[in-house]
């Protein structure tokens, strides 16, 4: 069984290694979309996989690291691309979780999805 739940944050960044004159190139804002998912056996007893509120309580510190922030200030995210930000997260829950992926959403139209180095 796989269970999620969706965090949502405001950040800006810029793309440091895009080609000269891109647009993603300039200081620009994101309201970002992330979905944490986890997997695993359903508990007979509990009914569940996990309590959703576990979930939260995981991403708060990353919440705070992130949300209305300069993200290409943040240690690890120097180069803040939708990818290099779901591995980022990943790399923080994946003790702590049983992550099957991550889902990053910076705008309406446009995400990625992380599944872990080995999948």
């Amino acid at each position: 069984m796989e269970i999620f739940r969706e965090f949502t944050f405001e950040a800006a960044h810029r793309l440091p290694n895009v080609p000269e004159g891109h647009k993603c190139a300039r200081l620009h804002g994101h309201s970002y979309r992330v979905e944490v998912h986890v997997s695993g056996d359903v508990d007979t007893r509990a009914g569940w996989v996990m309590d959703f509120g576990d979930l939260k309580k995981a991403f708060v510190p990353i919440d705070a690291e992130l949300d209305h922030h300069y993200l290409n200030d943040v240690p690890g995210l120097e180069n803040p691309t939708s990818e290099n930000l779901a591995r980022w997260i990943w790399d923080r829950l994946i003790d702590e979780l049983p992550l099957s992926k991550i889902v990053v959403r910076e705008t309406c139209t446009s995400g990625c999805v992380y599944r872990g180095d080995a999948a």
